[in-house]
């Protein structure tokens, strides 16, 4: 899901700034829940919470 700069986090975490065509911008911001999105650089960009990676390298024999 994607959050408007001034929106309100719904839950805490890093949340990637993301171009108007979905482009990953490499910006972070890391928010508590309930805190606002900060401004954006540029128009139609969005905040998408970053996923944390939950998977483990497995060794093959």
């Amino acid at each position: 899901m994607a959050y408007k700069p001034g929106e309100v986090a719904p839950r805490s975490g890093e949340y990637e700034l993301v171009g108007p065509r979905g482009g990953k911008t490499g910006e972070t911001v890391t928010l508590s829940k309930n805190d606002r999105f900060p401004p954006s650089n540029k128009a139609g960009q969005v905040y998408e919470m970053l996923e944390k990676n939950s998977s483990k390298s497995k060794k093959s024999n």
